[in-house]
């Protein structure tokens, strides 16, 4: 491992701003497909819907089957002043809190109060380093006022982050099962029934696991060594049932948090089959990953920790490199981008 793959800004790119998806292509599985094949080197452009054509027979793909839910709300306090909370919990916790993340151009005091709706208040009871606890006068079913008051959570740079009724459909697994993600796994939006079809004439055998997407996944990396990266803690969970596909098969992860999942489980064998673990795992060149033969995954934000997970597959450079033919071949980027496809050394 070299010295540059510890450092945060090697993970750095340009992006011409056209190239970031503001969004989804008009059939999810339309979406372009880059195949990279690490035994041979070779780079393949295709098409998402061509996806069984690059897959082994009888092996098996992972995708995690969670469920965005409505998080984002708009509030103000009695001065006027405004801001965005983004819940990162759809249920409150034993003290009748939850956690959110607060965007406002005012400061954010603990004992400060946000009315929604003229009767319903938002107040901070105490603050984190990202993060707000807060509770809510006259909200007693949490999941309820979200579905109610509150918007899908789009990334920022998609549309500044004004979500439409198109974005209830596309911004949502067709297989999404699990309520209890503030973002979606983005890798599975490509699916559609045809796509499984086409894995099922193969006989590739899916598999669902869960991980609730929380802001571990997509929390920038400030600090200038990703060493010093703190990953945030997610929820993730797989059935037993569900395990059992993708055992002693070739395994294609579907996505990063699915990866995650499965090297969690790998690297801690004391985790529980059917009951909620908790993973703050963080990928990256140096660190093995013995769990899958590839991954499935969309294009990432520079100096992400998602972009040093794919580097820890195939090395920073390779990562970056097709990057490079990626910008050049104008894939669309980031979460309603195109897909990549990487197949490590060993899956054929």
């Amino acid at each position: 491992m070299k010295n540059l793959d510890l450092l945060t800004n090697s993970y750095d790119y340009d992006l011409p701003k056209e190239l970031i998806a503001q969004t989804p292509s008009d059939k999810r599985d339309h979406s372009r497909l880059l195949v990279f094949d690490e035994a041979t080197g070779k780079v393949t452009h295709s098409r998402f819907d061509q996806l069984s054509t690059f897959l082994e027979p009888a092996s098996s793909i992972a995708l995690n089957n969670t469920k965005v839910f409505s998080s984002r709300v708009f509030a103000q306090k009695s001065t006027g002043s405004k801001a965005e909370f983004l819940f990162l919990d759809n249920k409150l916790d034993d003290n009748g809190q939850v956690e959110v993340m607060i965007k406002s151009n005012g400061k954010k005091r603990i004992g400060d109060t946000y009315f929604i709706n003229g009767n319903q208040s938002i107040k901070i009871d105490s603050r984190a380093e990202l993060t707000f606890k807060v509770s809510l006068g006259n909200i007693h079913d949490l999941s309820e006022f979200l579905s109610s008051n509150a918007q899908i959570p789009i990334p920022p740079y998609i549309r500044n982050g004004e979500s439409d009724d198109l974005d209830l459909i596309r911004y949502q697994t067709t297989y999404a099962d699990e309520l209890g993600s503030i973002a979606a796994p983005t890798a599975g939006l490509h699916f559609t029934d045809s796509v499984f079809k086409s894995l099922e004439d193969k006989n590739i055998e899916k598999a669902f696991v869960t991980l609730h997407v929380g802001i571990g996944t997509f929390r920038p990396v400030f600090e200038e060594k990703l060493l010093d990266h703190k990953m945030h803690s997610e929820v993730f969970k797989i059935k037993s049932e569900e395990l059992e596909k993708i055992k002693n098969k070739k395994t294609i992860a579907v996505g990063t948090t699915t990866l995650r999942v499965l090297e969690s489980m790998k690297k801690n064998p004391n985790y529980k089959e059917n009951h909620y673990n908790s993973t703050d795992i963080f990928l990256y060149p140096g660190v093995e990953v013995n769990s899958v033969q590839g991954l499935l995954t969309n294009f990432h934000l520079p100096k992400s920790t998602l972009l040093m997970l794919v580097s820890s597959l195939i090395g920073r450079e390779q990562t970056l490199d097709l990057y490079q033919q990626a910008i050049a071949e104008k894939y669309r980027f980031y979460s309603y981008g195109d897909a990549m496809l990487i197949l490590r050394k060993g899956y054929k």
